[in-house]
């Protein structure tokens, strides 16, 4: 058996140096990958966070989404928005998150399936 094996990789153990305390179930970004915070983490401790699977996440209000298409997590708005939204600063798009289910106008909430793949970071 091999020596280097370590875990799956669904979960990274991530330093929350936001500056805030991050509430159980919050969409962290980890550099250019999407995850889910799985229990709270607090100001300068340690946390898990989901990198990969399937959540209920937050959604822009007014965007149509479709199943099956690439996501942008909008960093201002704290919410995945449908591909053709232009990514800000801080915004992730690509292939880090894509739609599980579809979702239409006026839902908050939609079946995102995170990859665990690094997107695209908007600077």
């Amino acid at each position: 058996m091999t020596t280097t094996y370590v875990q799956p990789g669904h979960v990274l153990d991530y330093t929350n140096n936001s500056g805030a305390k991050i509430p159980s179930s919050a969409v962290v970004r980890i550099g250019q990958i999407i995850g889910v915070a799985l229990t709270e983490i607090a100001v300068g401790a340690t946390g898990s966070v989901a990198i990969d699977g399937v959540h209920r996440l937050p959604k822009v209000a007014g965007a149509v989404i479709a199943q099956g298409e690439s996501l942008v997590w909008d960093a201002s708005a704290g919410a995945f928005d449908d591909n053709l939204a232009v990514a800000a600063a801080g915004d992730v798009s690509g292939a880090a998150a894509v739609a599980f289910a579809g979702a239409g106008n006026g839902a908050t909430t939609l079946l995102v399936r995170l990859t665990g793949v690094p997107g695209t970071l908007a600077a």
